[in-house]
């Protein structure tokens, strides 16, 4: 199986909102990132999906700066930026 294809499965949740989110990002902007942030895209899909609703939908921020820097880009990568 291809990292992408893994990935693809893992985006797979358990909210409609979220796997439509992390399908656009994986088809529209995952090829641009560098290494460092694939990996933690990959980190950020071991996080609960309510967790990941409150970052993503309600203006959450994670506490790891990082982090938080990957998930407001694939907030801006589907139009969800303030």
């Amino acid at each position: 199986m291809s990292e992408l294809s893994r990935l693809r499965w893992h985006c797979r949740r358990g909210m409609r909102e979220l796997d439509l989110l992390f399908e656009r990002f994986l088809d529209h902007a995952y090829a641009d990132l560098a290494e460092e942030d694939r990996r933690r895209f990959t980190e950020l899909l071991t996080h609960e999906d309510d967790t990941l609703f409150g970052w993503f939908y309600q203006g959450e921020v994670p506490e790891d700066a990082e982090l938080a820097r990957l998930v407001e880009r694939i907030r801006e990568n589907f139009g969800l930026s303030g």
